[in-house]
This record gives structure tokens, sequence and C-alpha cells, in this order.
């Protein structure tokens, strides 16, 4: 009779951190409070185990990972266009997410996992890309 109890209990704390996990949506669109081609919430601050879904409000859009913004041990993604896209964030560090088709318009986010150091932005980034990125990283570190 008592290991039902503690098979409930085992199985229950098993599970916790999967019951805490948030989930955190952004809208992809093509006009925002922040201009062009643009997330919603263009900037976000999770915690490891975190999901992000992607919505495309608006067509023409998806998100994908920016190489070279990616922490260490993390894998790349890349969702479909169109499509609805959910991915949870296990590695702490600073993600930069991308809309492929719209990248040289800016149209680009930054996801910070945990209390991860701000990321060096990558050279080889379109200049309106870069832009956004920094102004991102600069309410990333306002909001520490």
């Amino acid at each position: 009779m008592l290991l039902r109890p503690v098979a409930l209990l085992l199985v229950s704390a098993l599970f916790a951190p999967a019951a805490l996990a948030e989930v955190h949506e952004v809208k992809m669109l093509n006009r925002g409070s922040e201009g062009a081609m643009v997330y919603e919430p263009d900037h976000l601050r999770i915690a490891p185990g975190d999901t992000v879904r992607f919505l495309p409000t608006q067509s023409g859009h998806n998100a994908a990972s920016v190489p070279g913004l990616l922490p260490t041990g993390a894998e790349p993604f890349k969702s479909k266009l169109n499509q609805p896209f959910e991915q949870t964030f296990s590695v702490p560090g600073v993600y930069g997410i991308q809309c492929i088709p719209h990248l040289a318009m800016g149209m680009v986010m930054l996801i910070q996992v945990g209390d991860a150091p701000a990321a060096e932005l990558p050279a080889s980034l379109p200049a309106r890309a870069q832009a956004r990125f920094a102004a991102q990283l600069q309410k990333l570190e306002a909001a520490r």
C-alpha cells in the first residue's frame, strides 16, 4: 500500500520541471509597433526549458536561428514559411532569430535563456539586422 503513494510522488517529481516551464508567444508581423517586418516582442528573457511559440500572423514569415548567434551546444533550427512553430530553449545563452526572407529588412529578434552574458553580433549580418540586434541587446541589458 505504501508503494503507490511513493511511486506517485516520484512520478510527480520527475515531471515537475516540465510543468513549471512557460510558453511564450511571438507574433511575426509585416508591421508592428517597432516598424515594418518585426517580431513582437522583439526580445525575450526566458528560463532554460521554456518554449517559444512563433505565430505567423501574416504570410511570408518564418523563424530560424542565426548562424554565429547561437550558444555553444545549441542546435540550429528553422521553421517552414507561414507555419506556427514551437522551439524549446534548453541551452543557456543568447539566441539570434531571423525571418530568412526578411533578414535584409531587419526582421530579427533576440532570446536570452537564463543569465547568459551578452553575445557578439556576427559581422556578416545586413546593416538593418545589425542595427535591430544592437537595439535589442541594449533592451536586454537595461532589463537586468
